[in-house]
């Protein structure tokens, strides 16, 4: 019996002469902070617009803390609004108002209570528990994008997805091909949203057991798609935390 497969060509990211490319990576494509100033100097200056980057590493290792940070950091810096999408009940309000207790006075000259109000008000927190709710949340945000909805004064410039693994790993076990192929929309519909609207994408994944050491989740499939790869990981006795590139579009290892 034939399925119906997603409409692919609905979903691809449009072609792109060597001028506008050269030109989006110098002028048109610019970097939302993280407010962690490693992660954001690995990045090369921080989440960069118009591409997928992807947080991975095992579990409590930080992959919600970088996710937290670039919320509140994008939203207090007045950078524009950030749809939060939450797979596993992991956002928390009282640590983004702890993130913004720790900004410098100088950078945010407001009263902290209009500061923490302004700040919540530009997270638009969804919860999202399935394969099928995600593509419901990814066709309403490029719809309300195509019409140019903001968020009271701002536009979306940030979307994240904590975790996209959460969502894709139970549905690309054993031979399962829809599977596979509703992840590569995931992933087309993704770059497609990043690259039209200049929005920087942020994704955090799992490790799985490998032979030896653990590797990302999602496969050879999935490892394509992220523009940028960061691995992070925690030194349980002395609570470090260390912060690897694995991939890098404009990085030359």
């Amino acid at each position: 019996m034939n399925e119906e497969q997603p409409h692919v060509e609905d979903r691809c990211v449009p072609w792109s002469d060597g001028m506008q490319l050269l030109k989006d990576a110098a002028e048109g494509k610019h970097f939302l902070p993280t407010g962690l100033e490693g992660i954001d100097t690995l990045l090369g200056g921080g989440l960069r617009k118009g591409q997928l980057t992807e947080i991975t590493g095992q579990s409590s290792s930080g992959k919600t803390q970088v996710c937290l940070y670039s919320a509140a950091h994008v939203a207090a810096r007045h950078m524009g609004a950030v749809l939060y999408l939450d797979t596993s009940n992991s956002f928390s309000p009282s640590r983004i108002a702890h993130i913004l207790d720790e900004l410098p006075i100088s950078l945010i000259k407001e009263p902290k209570d209009m500061r923490l109000k302004r700040v919540m008000s530009s997270i638009i927190c969804e919860s999202v528990f399935d394969i099928f709710a995600l593509f419901e949340v990814l066709d309403r945000l490029e719809v309300s994008l195509n019409c140019k909805v903001t968020n009271g004064s701002n536009k979306i410039c940030l979307l994240i997805i904590d975790s996209v693994s959460s969502l894709l790993a139970p549905i690309i076990g054993g031979k399962n091909s829809q599977g596979r192929s509703m992840m590569i929309s995931v992933a087309m519909i993704l770059k497609k949203l990043a690259h039209k609207h200049n929005l920087s994408v942020l994704v955090t994944n799992h490790m799985v057991a490998g032979n030896g050491a653990p590797k990302p989740a999602l496969g050879e499939s999935w490892k394509a798609a992220p523009h940028i790869r960061l691995m992070i990981s925690r030194d349980r006795g002395s609570n470090i935390c260390t912060a690897t590139t694995l991939k890098h579009t404009l990085l030359v290892f």
